[in-house]
């Protein structure tokens, strides 16, 4: 379970990274490709979230990794995982 989370860790760090360097709306892309990983498809990350960027085949298999940890979580940790997402969103919203 360490491995997952660290993985994890990881992935939501690049994105941030990923957000701020594109200049886009960090919550929204930030949120979409959370809720993409935590209850789409490896393709729906790709054609939605991840659809402007050019994902090559290294970071594809990461991600299916990732993915694969992620859907070996017990579903109500996913659900407290979005919980933990929204509340910290929503914090820096009122900030």
């Amino acid at each position: 379970m360490k491995r997952s989370g660290a993985l994890l860790l990881v992935a939501l760090g690049l994105l941030c990274i990923l957000g701020l360097a594109t200049g886009e709306d960090d919550n929204e892309f930030f949120m979409d490709f959370l809720q993409t990983l935590l209850v789409g498809t490896p393709e729906e990350l790709y054609e939605g979230p991840l659809g402007k960027y050019n994902v090559n085949e290294d970071a594809k298999e990461a991600l299916t990794e990732l993915k694969s940890c992620i859907d070996g979580l017990q579903p109500t940790h996913k659900a407290e995982l979005v919980k933990l997402l929204v509340q910290v969103l929503g914090s820096e919203d009122g900030v």
